[in-house]
């Protein structure tokens, strides 16, 4: 009796110690990348509850095991760049393994309604800065509409039409208000300050900083356009990237200046020695870029107040309408740009040369800035695993994986403790995990067709749900949490 107890007892404990080992699920014998610890091997990767568990060489037993041979298995992409936050551009981006994807530069109009919004609805992450933009446009009596998070919204109207509340200065007590409305927009969960100079050209210098003093206070980092591009002095994009750096120097905030290659175009090298300087100094300055010649933005807005056909060196001609490819004239331009409705514009403005030159430089992450109607939105993950590793070589795919995974994240501690769990591959991580075929991933977007899915994602992990399973999107999932700020205590999961 006593060894038939005895027998009873190992059993129970031996299916115990089976059901205690058991991963929800296993990738089994893939090529497991992780840039912060560097290590690149063969490896069983176990999930659980939305966690990576183990990342061990000895087998490991799930309810579900996937096969990752021949695949790389690496942290999601963050992109702290996206425009478009509706359901259509959030599946393009899962297809081109991203995990996250915040709207960092400009901010939505109001943070606790696009929260509100979002919740239980989405594929991936999200989150987004208080908006500059948005709370001198509410401050100037033109307040812009709610973000709708729709397939058929294209880019949300973040940025006000230009006018009054984008190139007046702000009288003393207008920043007073302004500043408040930064406050109370940080309470409500935003992960930092952004600004969008160039969109609000009368915004003065000292207006600027005293936003910087918002950031500084709260110990939360600007995300900001710069306010100019171009060569010609004043205003050239040298002057604007240095005046962004004397503002995080004077108030002590992080700064992130966003799309470098965007805004500073040919000059992009000199701009990034400029932050390379910075950097060497002491200041908290880091930088951004997207693997495309041409922006996208919106027609209506400030930037193309009068002077930026000489700033960037283009004509009407260089401006395309994403809906049917039409290239503008002077009255067709004249025509949009007074038009009350927003009208988004692709802008070719750079070289292949430059973007050649910038992607690899050792300060850039990759960022996106995606939204509907321009390629960046569905491909530029796997554009840059396409082109600067596999083809031209001029990145090895540690430090593609790096620019697209720990950079971002590392960035986001400046808001939250919980990026400490992202853009990694190791015990103890959210379990946001993409696998790819390094062979086979791909941009397929273009302008013609600009929201043509990457191929290559075989699967994508979202807190430790499966959102895209052997290549194909798993409908009716939403594991998507939002990514919140110190201003509200509730911590993502």
């Amino acid at each position: 009796m006593r060894q038939l107890t005895l027998s009873l007892c190992l059993l129970l404990f031996s299916t115990a110690a089976l059901a205690a080992q058991q991963y929800d699920l296993v990738i089994e014998g893939g090529r497991v990348m992780d840039p912060e610890t560097g290590l690149d091997a063969v490896r069983n990767v176990g999930i659980r509850h939305g966690k990576i568990a183990r990342v061990s060489s000895e087998p490991l037993n799930g309810r579900r095991v996937v096969h990752g041979a021949g695949l790389v298995v690496a942290p999601g992409f963050i992109d702290l760049h996206q425009h478009g936050q509706d359901p259509e551009s959030q599946r393009v981006k899962a297809f081109d393994g991203v995990t996250t994807a915040l709207e960092m530069e400009i901010g939505v109009p109001d943070v606790a309604p696009f929260l509100k919004s979002k919740e239980g609805h989405s594929l991936i992450h999200y989150g987004t800065t208080a908006s500059h933009a948005a709370a001198r446009a509410l401050v100037f009596g033109a307040p812009l509409a709610p973000v709708v998070i729709d397939p058929h919204a294209g880019i949300p109207e973040i940025l006000p039409k230009s006018g009054p509340a984008t190139n007046q200065p702000a009288t003393a007590e207008q920043i007073r208000q302004i500043q408040q409305r930064l406050r109370d927009q940080l309470d409500a969960g935003a992960l930092g300050v952004g600004l969008g100079i160039q969109y609000t050209p009368g915004a003065t210098r000292l207006e600027i900083i005293d936003m910087f003093r918002v950031a500084a206070e709260r110990r939360l980092p600007v995300y900001t356009h710069i306010r100019s591009f171009g060569h010609t002095e004043p205003g050239s994009d040298i002057e604007s990237v240095e005046e962004v750096i004397g503002a995080a120097a004077i108030s002590g905030a992080s700064l992130h200046i966003v799309h470098i290659n965007s805004t500073c175009l040919l000059d992009s090298l000199e701009c990034l020695s400029l932050i390379k300087g910075a950097r060497a100094r002491g200041l908290d300055v880091t930088t951004e870029a997207y693997p495309y010649t041409a922006g996208m933005t919106i027609l209506n807005s400030a930037l193309f107040n009068p002077g930026w056909r000489e700033k960037l060196g283009i004509d009407y001609s260089n401006l395309v309408l994403p809906e049917t490819g039409e290239h503008l004239t002077k009255e067709r331009f004249e025509e949009l740009h007074n038009s009350p409705m927003p009208q988004s514009v692709i802008m070719f403005a750079n070289t292949q040369e430059m973007v050649d030159a910038t992607i690899p430089n050792h300060l850039i992450m990759i960022a996106s800035d995606g939204a509907p109607g321009h390629p960046r939105n569905a491909g530029t993950y796997a554009r840059v695993l396409a082109q600067y590793v596999r083809e031209k070589k001029t990145l090895n795919l540690m430090e593609a994986l790096r620019k697209t995974t720990l950079m971002p994240a590392q960035m986001l501690e400046r808001s939250t403790p919980a990026a400490k769990r992202k853009g990694r591959l190791r015990e103890g991580a959210d379990a946001d995990v993409v696998v790819f075929d390094p062979q086979t991933i791909s941009d397929r977007a273009t302008y013609e067709k600009p929201m043509e899915p990457s191929v290559g994602v075989r699967y994508l992990l979202v807190a430790g749900t499966l959102v895209i399973d052997q290549g194909k999107l798993v409908p009716d999932v939403f594991p998507g949490r939002a990514i919140l700020g110190p201003g509200k205590a509730k911590e993502t999961p």
